[in-house]
């Protein structure tokens, strides 16, 4: 399959993907809130996360059990008649049947995610993996701006009734196109209670693997650190909500799907360990914009908005390269499980980095707080060489080949090529 018609799939797939993300998260909370929810009620949504950072618990089910094709269609029409459930549904009186519904459509919209990240692994040879990040944010972010902006806005134009069968509508096209997908060939051992565990087995047998789990842990400390006080730094300064709009709406989403296109660009010459290195390097940078500004004697809107798009633009860079590591580093006969515990690791980062930035800001000022971000984003350096010997060898690609042999056991398992250098081969069955 060509590289084009990848990038076309994988641009569809994450769309698809941020669509539902972008309703639970940005366009539920308007919604109740303007029919009289309580703002302890609304609060609660935020418990809708937990699927996305518990995923890895039945991801062992979309690696054994069917094709990965039915599990995204699948999921999409759930997704679509859980929308249609929830229209007839007051949201002023929040009723079990309503939080039922609710968390139904995040653990369906969360196995989605299983099952896309997997396809899209399987789908991509390593070589691939940092344009098809590009692709991956850019649609996603697209698929955020249609929810979160778009679809709030039609509540407004067209009624929520309406607007909501549209939105289940999206969802029922997006299930209709998935079933067309090309079907990916990739062997898969027996479902046996053994085999269930060997997507865990085969990442703790790897060499280096406590170094690399820092390394994934600490690669976007400082970004996610300096995140949750970007907004109240804003204010602070005196900014609208208008202003903030076109910030976060425009010049945040442009400069961030700008760096992720870039950042793809960049690998597809150099290969993600490059990138892993040269990308990170200008994320950690682009924080000390923020410090600049926060202890300027003088600071204008200007400023603001260039310190902004620097962030968005870096942070867009870094995070196609850490994506396309993670990505890479999947066994494909185990990508759905792999992947989630992966991302469920980094998940773990932001929850902590997020929960202390307010301390953090409020004791340090956030001129110093911002400056400490940039020294946080620096000790996952320290771990990027054991990390560089996960990156898979792909023969099309700019990585070097393997360093050490192969030490699994021959015969119990299909090989998932390409080889990992200094990883064994994945565990028998």
């Amino acid at each position: 399959m060509k590289l084009n018609t990848k990038l076309v799939l994988v641009s569809l797939l994450y769309f698809a993907e941020g669509f539902p993300f972008g309703l639970i998260e940005q366009t539920l909370p308007v919604y109740f809130r303007i029919h009289g929810m309580s703002l302890v009620h609304i609060g609660l949504l935020s418990f809708l996360s937990l699927p996305y950072a518990l995923k890895f618990i039945w991801a062992p089910a979309v690696d054994f059990l069917g094709s990965r094709r039915k599990w995204i269609a699948g999921a999409q029409l759930l997704m679509a008649a859980s929308i249609f459930l929830l229209i007839p549904l007051n949201p002023s009186e929040p009723s079990t049947l309503l939080w039922t519904v609710v968390a139904s459509l995040a653990i369906f919209s969360a196995t989605q995610d299983i099952a896309i990240d997997s396809y899209s692994i399987e789908l991509l040879n390593p070589s691939e993996m940092g344009i098809a990040n590009g692709f991956r944010q850019a649609a996603y972010r697209v698929a955020l701006v249609v929810a979160g902006g778009l679809f709030v806005a039609g509540g407004g134009w067209m009624g929520w009734k309406l607007t909501f069968a549209c939105a289940a509508g999206v969802l029922l096209l997006c299930a209709f196109l998935a079933l067309k997908l090309p079907q990916i060939e990739v062997p898969r051992p027996a479902v046996t209670l053994k085999t269930i565990a060997n997507p865990v087995r085969d990442l703790l047998k790897r060499p280096g693997v406590l170094q690399v789990a820092l390394f994934i842990l600490l690669y976007k400390l400082g970004d996610m650190s300096i995140g949750p006080m970007v907004r109240p730094f804003w204010l602070a300064c005196g900014l609208t909500t208008t202003e903030i709009g076109l910030i976060t709406g425009t010049l945040g989403i442009l400069a961030s799907i700008a760096g992720g296109l870039v950042g793809g660009l960049f690998m597809v010459r150099f290969g993600i360990f490059h990138g892993l290195w040269f990308l990170g390097i200008w994320q950690s940078l682009s924080n000390l914009t923020y410090a600049w500004v926060a202890v300027s004697a003088e600071t204008s809107n200007w400023a603001i908005y260039a310190a902004s798009v620097a962030e968005s633009f870096c942070g867009g860079l870094g995070t196609a390269a850490f994506l396309a590591f993670l990505m890479s580093i999947c066994r494909k006969q185990y990508s759905a499980t792999q992947y989630a515990i992966l991302s469920a690791l980094f998940r773990i980062t932001g929850i902590i980095a997020g929960s202390l930035s307010g301390w953090g800001a409020v004791s340090m000022g956030y001129g110093h707080y911002f400056l400490l971000t940039f020294f946080l984003s620096l000790p996952a350096f320290l771990f990027l060489m054991q990390a560089r010997e996960w990156i898979p060898a792909d023969p099309n690609g700019t990585d070097s080949p393997p360093l050490l042999k192969s030490h699994g056991e021959p015969g119990k398992e299909p090989p998932s090529p390409p080889s990992y250098r200094g990883a064994p081969a994945p565990v028998g069955q």
